[in-house]
């Protein structure tokens, strides 16, 4: 039987090389806070305790984690070691495994937190597991210093000699310990370093002066990238982006260009979708098999069934659905709309609080009107329904099934199945009236 897990997630920094109101770790990557990137995968372990460290910005940590975690407060903020004791009185009682993780490194893998784990249950019992990383630069990082699989000493940058420096094996700040022994460790931790800080990384050095001795776990250096800029923001979105694009393609999906593709989090594609270049995914998109989107349309909140085609140049809000075989066309756009079984809407055109039935034409400039600057309406369109260019539907109004409306139509009536509703002015002639206007403006302009 596995010991029970707790994550503790250091969340108390100030980010102050974000220049932002909003806390780093609340930050999107792909649409999600990186903060919640990390607490999935945490998540899928199956934690005993949560306990999130937080200093700067609490208030939003605590509306963002809406009570799915415990929160302990730095305060103030004496190091990662520090950090770190400030869970001890959350985790009273607790009594099993540790992992220490870090808000703004949002992209651990549960498989890396589950081997971290699994070394610190090997017969050999390490008193604390390290995750270390081989960068291409090493940069300001800590330095692990190994024999094997042991460590033999931590050091942090500012602290190492020359040829400490020159170890490749960088530590991630990532840990795990047993309860009993992660606490007792960091009360002896003192701040006796460069930077009077209490280090995390001092309690794999106290261990090892007892006599006892700690392991590392190596993993990829995207596994543990840490966030402190929007440079960085921006790296690890490329580069997160860059991986899903990749997937997707093994997944069946064609990117014709996918550098230009953007995904979210949570987009789902089907099998033989062609998405053409430039097109954006926002969180909520599930699109089915044989799914054609095409360049420029931007798509989020919405459901595309079996064999439709998107844009190009449309827009999908939250809310809309398209049904097996439905269209949208070029500068069309949907909001909480469904639009039926092979069902089109090719150019043109806003369907808002819509239902529109199977087989429906909407032609080209046709809007519904759902909303009277108070309240918003529903739009219902019948099965094989003809809607004419340039109509204003509004709502609440329903269209019945096979109904035609006449171009140039503003409908605020309900419209019976089979029926034609044309809503017009009268259209006045009067002959010859234009040729004469604009004989006179030319004597106008001519001065005589």
């Amino acid at each position: 039987m596995s010991n029970p897990i707790a994550a503790v997630i250091l969340a108390a920094g100030k980010g102050t090389r974000m220049k932002s109101d909003l806390h780093k770790v609340l930050h999107p990557i792909a649409g999600r806070p990186m903060l919640m990137h990390l607490m999935a995968s945490v998540d899928e372990l199956e934690p005993a305790k949560k306990v999130v460290i937080v200093g700067d910005k609490a208030d939003q940590l605590e509306k963002a984690l809406a009570g799915s975690a415990d929160l302990a407060v730095q305060e103030p903020q004496l190091g990662t070691g520090h950090a770190v004791q400030q869970a001890e009185g959350a985790l009273t009682g607790f009594d099993g495994d540790v992992l220490i993780l870090y808000g703004d490194v949002p992209f651990v893998p549960a498989a890396t937190m589950r081997a971290m784990i699994d070394r610190l249950n090997a017969p050999d019992a390490p008193a604390v597991v390290v995750l270390a990383f081989e960068p291409d630069d090493a940069q300001q990082y800590g330095r692990v210093i190994t024999d094997g699989d042991r460590v033999t000493r931590m050091v942090e940058h500012k602290d190492a000699t020359l040829e400490e420096r020159a170890v490749r094996l960088c530590n991630s700040g990532l840990m795990a310990a047993k309860s009993a022994d992660l606490f007792a460790l960091l009360a002896r931790v003192t701040d006796a370093n460069a930077a009077k800080e209490y280090y995390l990384v001092d309690i794999v050095n106290i261990a090892n002066a007892d006599g006892r001795h700690c392991a590392v776990v190596v993993t990829d250096p995207y596994d543990v990238a840490g966030i402190n800029s929007r440079g960085e923001l921006a790296a690890m979105e490329g580069e997160w982006q860059a991986r899903r694009r990749a997937q997707a393609m093994a997944d069946g999906a064609s990117l014709i260009a996918p550098e230009t593709v953007w995904f979210a989090w949570d987009t789902r594609l089907g099998r033989d979708v062609l998405v053409e270049p430039n097109v954006f995914f926002g969180p909520g998109v599930t699109v089915a098999d044989g799914v054609k989107i095409r360049a420029n349309s931007h798509i989020e909140g919405a459901t595309i069934g079996a064999g439709c085609e998107v844009g190009p140049f449309a827009r999908l809000r939250p809310g809309a659905v398209m049904e097996e075989k439905a269209k949208v066309g070029n500068f069309v756009e949907m909001k909480k709309a469904v639009l039926g079984k092979g069902a089109k809407a090719n150019h043109l055109t806003y369907l808002g609080d819509a239902i529109v039935g199977a087989g429906a034409n909407i032609g080209a400039g046709t809007i519904t009107c759902n909303y009277d600057g108070y309240f918003k309406y529903q739009t219902v369109i019948g099965e094989n329904a003809f809607i004419g260019s340039n109509s204003a539907l509004i709502a609440p109004v329903t269209i019945g099934r096979d109904a035609i409306v006449a171009a140039g139509s503003a409908v605020s009536r309900d419209v019976g199945d089979g029926d034609l509703r044309m809503v017009r002015a009268e259209q006045l002639i009067k002959p010859g009236w234009a040729d004469r206007f604009h004989d006179t403006m030319r004597k106008k302009k001519a001065g005589k």
